[in-house]
Order: structure tokens, then sequence, then C-alpha cells
């Protein structure tokens, strides 16, 4: 699956962080997103593949969304039957974000980026559109924090693993208000907090490279991203967890289903009958190959943004595989009109 879809994933996030880039600072956050995600779809459908949106944009409804079910792919069309090979054919299931951090596309800030993974079918976990709790710590950490922990539990651990003091370390969290004890707990356990104001599959990434300065990402974002978060960190050997929020008086902001009980019912009918479950990466991303990628909308720790000159633009993705055991920075150069000259620096 890496040989046959590894160039073509990296097109697909190309495509979307360019064409949500050309709205960057512009203030149309929601622009900003349907633009990236019809530049995605239109680029997986090119794509050699039946494979079918089990983490999207929501349900299917009147907006050009990719939406959860929605299938894409050349070999989805009505007359694959004529020109897709049964016995060659990759079915896949894909996890989009075509524009993580729209605030941050829209107001210009750093850190946003189209992100996406796939994995065979059934390989990754289906989450709903919930809020999910999570922690992301570096490899030498991995299996040794627990998000059962107290933060200063686990920041003792991950300083230890380290081999650094916890006033050395620093933890992402999201500026939110239900965040207000996590970050006075971070803050009196000696450890520094960078709070972000969106983006937290950027912040989970970093735990796993060393040199980011980012040592932990804690607190609670959307259920989806967790998901996309742990399949690249599965791939990396970083440590992620995640556990679903279903409790809107816990969230505090944002939507989250009617009430408490109507949320475990509707975790119930989607096969989920331990809501408190606490989920690792293998299990949220759990195919026996699991690709990701991700080009910089805006500039973040990881990668550049989108760069435009005249006549092109030049982006910086990722793309890490668990079968490989890779992971790839590619720095392209579009060419979007005949060019005189082309600029390296």
């Amino acid at each position: 699956m890496e040989n046959t879809l590894g160039l073509e994933i990296i097109e697909v996030v190309e495509k979307a962080a360019i064409a949500s880039a050309r709205w960057m600072g512009k203030g149309e956050k929601n622009t900003a997103d349907e633009v990236a995600v019809e530049a995605m779809r239109q680029r997986m459908n090119e794509i050699y593949m039946r494979g079918r949106i089990v983490i999207g944009e929501g349900e299917r409804d009147e907006a050009p969304m990719l939406y959860i079910g929605e299938e894409v792919g050349i070999c989805t069309r009505p007359d694959a039957k004529t020109f897709c090979n049964p016995e060659e054919l990759i079915e896949i299931d894909i996890a989009v974000d075509p524009c993580e951090g729209t605030n941050l596309v829209a107001h210009g800030q750093d850190g946003s980026m189209a992100v996406l993974a796939i994995s065979q079918k059934g390989g990754l976990f289906a989450a709903p559109d919930f809020y999910m709790r999570k922690l992301a710590a570096p490899p030498a950490a991995r299996g040794k924090v627990d998000i059962r922990k107290t933060p200063t539990e686990n920041l003792k651990i991950i300083a230890e693993c380290l081999d650094r003091k916890v006033e050395e370390l620093v933890v992402v969290i999201m500026d939110r208000s239900r965040h207000e004890r996590l970050i006075q707990e971070v803050r009196d356990s000696g450890a520094r907090v960078r709070l972000i104001s969106d983006g937290d599959v950027s912040a989970a990434l970093s735990c796993a490279f060393s040199g980011t300065n980012v040592h932990a990402l804690m607190g609670i974002g959307a259920a989806p991203e967790g998901v996309i978060s742990a399949a690249a960190m599965r791939a990396l050997g970083g440590h992620f967890q995640g556990q679903l929020i279903y409790d809107p008086s816990i969230v505090k902001t944002g939507l989250i289903g009617e009430s408490k009980e109507s949320n475990i019912e509707r975790l119930k009918s989607m096969g989920i009958d331990d809501p408190d479950r606490v989920y690792d990466a293998e299990e949220l991303a759990s195919g026996e190959t699991v690709l990701f990628a991700a080009c910089g909308i805006t500039p973040g720790t990881l990668m550049e943004g989108v760069r435009f000159f005249h006549g092109g633009a030049r982006t910086q993705s990722l793309v890490i595989s668990n079968q490989s055991k890779t992971a790839r920075f590619v720095d392209t150069i579009h060419l979007f009109e005949e060019q005189k000259t082309l600029q390296l620096r």
C-alpha cells in the first residue's frame, strides 16, 4: 500500500494546502476549509483505489464537505468495473482534516496544515464527532506514562525518561476554559506551558521529534483529530492515548450532543459499550499498514507553510509510514506557469 499510494497522498495534502493558503490572513475560515476540501476530494478521486472516509467533515449535508461514509477514488465511479481489477483493488479507510486549524489560516497564524491518515479497510477507529482527552509523549516515555495518572506524575516520568528536569519540559495545551485546572497543575509541577488556540495534531507530532522543544500534549481536543494523531504517533513510536469525552459539562465549549445520556446511547449504537475506555495508538490506528501525510499551510514547528512566488508555489510535507518505518520530509516546487528562472532559496 505504501508503494502504491505514498507519493499520491503527498499530492493530496499538497493540493489542499495550496488551495487553503490562498485564503491565509483573509479572515475567511470557512472558505479556507471549503477550498481545501474540494482540492483534497478532487485529487483523491484521481487515485486508483476504493477509499472510504471514516473521519471527515461530518455527516452528509448540503455543504461541500468530505463527509463520513463518502467513497473516493477512481474505483468508486459507476463505470469502475470496466477498468478496476477486483484482484488488484486497494480498499482503504481514510481520516482527513483538509484544513487543521481554520482559525489559524484565517488570522495568518502559525501551525495550520492539511492532514490525512490511511489504512486498510477497518484499520482506523471510526471516532464519533465528540471530544477526546489526549496524552502524547516522546518515544522514550511510551508505555510508561498513562492518561489515568495525574499530569504531575506523568511529567516526572517524562523527565526521567528524557534525563531532564521537570522544569526543562514544555507541555502544549489548548487554550480553553476547561483546561484551567490542568494548566495550573502543570505550572505548579515546574514545567512550562505553551498555549495554542488550534491545531493539536501538530502538537502531538512534535512530541515524537527531539529538537522541537515540545515534550507532551495534554488536555481535551476533537476526537477525530485524535485518531489522526494516533496514526502518526504509532508509526513514529511515540506515546499516544485517547479517552472519549461524552459529557457536555466537561467540554464547556463547542457542540457535543444534546446530553450525556444521549451521547452514551450514540456510542452504544456505534458498538462502543465502554464509553470510558482508554485507547492507545495501536487501537486507534490498528491497521497492518498505516500512512500519515501532512502539508504545512502556514509555518509550523515541523514544516514550512505554503510559499507563493510568481507562477508557482513551494510546499513542505511530511509522510510517515509504519511499514517502512520512515518519516520523510518532502520539499516540492509547484509550477503553475512557464518559468524563466527557478530560485532555490
